[in-house]
């Protein structure tokens, strides 16, 4: 069987062999080789100590000492070369306290998270598969190397590691593996947020982002990472626009978009509001009044929660707010206008996708006609933005610039005429010319 090794990586293989060491590729370059798909990055392990690696190469930076790591520069790219070590203690289900470093690659690779994982190869010796890897592969598993419990143990983000790689591959989780999963998923509480957040994204924009609920609530897991997931798996929808309970229409939804983080993440908490809104009638349908207003609030706490960044938390913020858009019996082009005021004309095309993959997950009444109006909605829009009507303040004729030289003070009176200016060109376009604008102002 025979791996593609770059010439770069090559390169450095061959330094390390010609000095006397072992070097291998490993890790995710090489299952990705073997699943014909093009490695993101290439790591190397060798019996060489960093000291070294550092004294073989010419130009290297001291990226991991600790943990055995060199950085090697070579051909303007950066190739991380890490020492066979053996753990030591995990004190926080994370990190090792200490690592020793080994001659053996045999400890090197026990010591990796799953089998498709814990495979080596250098053009010399072929592949390197003590853990039944290439087998797992074929067989499309993920499986713990060793003693899964204490693969968990040692670093709990596995748990979500191994659900997002089921998630990318469209693998399953062998029952080994997922029964450990569901033992040690409290220690997730040691994880911190980012780690979390990077699991939970890369799941989201794979082809499989169910698996938050056919693994993670199954398993116990959402309910330490994303308690508001469970109460929306847990709340039904008593409403002929329904046909799933509210987790799963979400997850739905979230297949329904692009694979944009952030559109993938809104789709996820774009109803979080409604388990606390819900209420029934006379007729046993059931309602979810202000639960974008609430939802909101929600979903800002999770994305902070999670260490996003202010950017994502802004638009979210906004696309959830107005998910559930009233649009009113009758389309006009003044609805339009107010609703790009509103929501923002950058984010306009990314709440017409959310809008969408929204009606796509909801039941099939009524959908084409959904579909149909939001359709109409979107070519007029653009219709709008060629005609250059204004639909943001700067598309107004005039600014504040303008009102000082008519006399205005610098201060609040500038924005609120502006604003009320706005107002009126939201009413009526013909009226957003300067000179409009400015007689209207100097004959008040």
């Amino acid at each position: 069987m025979n791996i593609i090794i770059p010439e770069n990586v090559g390169y450095i293989l061959n330094k390390l062999h010609n000095a006397g060491y072992e070097a291998y590729i490993v890790g995710g370059s090489v299952r990705d080789a073997l699943l014909n798909q093009e490695p993101k990055d290439y790591d190397i392990t060798t019996n060489a100590e960093p000291s070294e690696v550092k004294s073989i190469f010419p130009k290297t930076f001291d990226t991991g000492l600790k943990h055995g790591t060199v950085t090697v520069r070579y051909n303007h790219e950066s190739y991380e070369v890490t020492t066979y070590r053996v753990d030591g203690t995990y004190e926080d289900h994370r990190r090792p306290k200490e690592v020793t470093f080994t001659k053996s690659l045999a400890e090197d690779l026990l010591r990796r998270d799953f089998t498709i994982n814990a495979m080596a190869y250098n053009e010399e010796e072929g592949l390197i598969d003590m853990h039944g890897g290439l087998e797992d592969l074929n067989n499309r598993v993920i499986r713990a190397v060793g003693d899964a419990r204490k693969r968990f143990d040692e670093d709990a983000l596995r748990i979500l590691r191994a659900m997002r790689f089921a998630g990318q591959l469209s693998f399953d989780i062998e029952d080994e593996t997922l029964q450990a999963m569901k033992e040690k998923a409290f220690l997730l509480k040691d994880i911190s947020a980012e780690r979390i957040r990077e699991e939970l994204t890369k799941l989201l924009i794979s082809d499989n982002p169910e698996l938050l609920a056919n693994v993670g609530y199954k398993l116990g897991i959402t309910k330490i990472i994303l308690p508001e997931f469970d109460r929306m798996l847990e709340t039904t929808q008593e409403n002929p626009h329904h046909c799933y309970d509210v987790g799963t229409h979400s997850l739905v939804a979230v297949k329904n978009i692009e694979a944009d983080e952030t559109l993938r993440w809104i789709m996820l908490l774009h109803d979080v509001g409604k388990p606390e809104v819900k209420t029934m009638d006379e007729n046993g349908t059931c309602h979810f009044y202000r639960h974008a207003e609430v939802g909101t609030d929600i979903a800002v706490a999770i994305f902070r929660r999670l260490r996003f960044d202010n950017e994502t938390i802004r638009k979210a913020k906004t696309l959830i707010f107005y998910h559930d858009y009233n649009w009113g019996e009758k389309v006009s082009d003044r609805v339009i206008r107010r609703a790009a005021s509103r929501v923002g004309v950058d984010n306009m095309r990314d709440l017409f996708k959310v809008h969408r993959a929204d009606v796509l997950a909801q039941s099939d009444l009524l959908r084409e006609e959904k579909l149909s109006l939001l359709d109409g909605i979107c070519k007029r829009f653009e219709e709008l933005l060629d005609e250059k009507q204004a639909m943001s303040l700067k598309d107004l004729a005039i600014n504040g610039n303008d009102l000082i030289k008519l006399g205005f003070k610098p201060g609040p009176e500038i924005g609120e005429t502006l604003n009320s200016l706005f107002e009126e060109v939201l009413e009526d376009p013909e009226l957003n010319t300067r000179e409009t604008l400015l007689l209207k102002l100097t004959t008040q």
